[in-house]
């Protein structure tokens, strides 16, 4: 449906030909089609609840940052493919679907390789319970940052994750936008990263989401999803 404007229903003519006041001339206009702009504004309302717009400050400026609904339990996993290096220095693809199809694997994200709480904390929490975890039924452990593969690669030997976290590289975003957990971290040099999150998926499924707020570390470490899976 075409919108129309509304101006002409003041001008001088027609305030001429109706000299009551101007807004008796809504009248004019035909009842359904006020109608249908309210609906056509409802659906439109409809369609922004899922995402909120989120204002902040900037240095010398304002802005807004549009933060999208984030993947909630009983969702299956976007489509998405990362790169690691392998055993013997390989690169390598894998998908989401190969990682995850008829296994249960515990994905957890950073938002950047080398940063202090993630390196000090969160990856070396994963590495000391990765044999807890499997003893629970957890076939892969995996943690996911916005960084290529050589960074996550020489991030991982230098934290010791050896062959009990899997180091992926979501080097262009796109599971973490898949995802709706984009963290912008812009203004402080380091581009779009992800918030950190822990999740337990089950065949392709999120069965358990520890979403942090932005950077935090608060509940989604390897003692909460160890405490998920009893």
């Amino acid at each position: 449906m075409e919108l129309v404007h509304l101006d002409w229903l003041f001008s001088e003519e027609v305030t001429e030909q109706h000299p009551t006041s101007n807004t008796a001339c809504l009248d004019i206009l035909d009842r359904s089609m006020l109608s249908s702009i309210c609906r056509q504004q409802s659906r439109l309302a409809a369609q922004r609840t899922r995402q909120t717009a989120l204002r902040f400050r900037t240095v010398g400026a304002s802005r807004t940052m549009i933060v999208p609904q984030a993947i909630a339990v009983g969702q299956k996993l976007p489509d998405a493919k990362f790169k690691y290096f392998d055993g013997e220095g390989q690169m390598r693809d894998i998908t989401t679907e190969e990682l995850c199809k008829g296994k249960k694997v515990v994905m957890f994200a950073v938002p950047g390789a080398f940063t202090p709480t993630c390196s000090l904390k969160h990856v070396p929490g994963f590495v000391d319970k990765a044999d807890e975890l499997k003893t629970k039924g957890v076939d892969t452990i995996a943690c996911v940052s916005v960084n290529d593969a050589f960074v996550m690669a020489a991030w991982g030997k230098d934290l010791k994750a050896g062959d009990k976290v899997l180091m992926l590289a979501d080097g262009n975003g796109q599971f973490t936008k898949a995802l709706g957990v984009e963290l912008d971290l812009v203004d402080k040099g380091l581009g779009l990263r992800s918030r950190r999150y822990s999740m337990l998926v089950d065949d392709q499924v999120v069965k358990v989401m520890n979403l942090e707020e932005g950077g935090a570390f608060t509940v989604s470490s390897a003692e909460d999803m160890l405490a998920a899976l009893h």
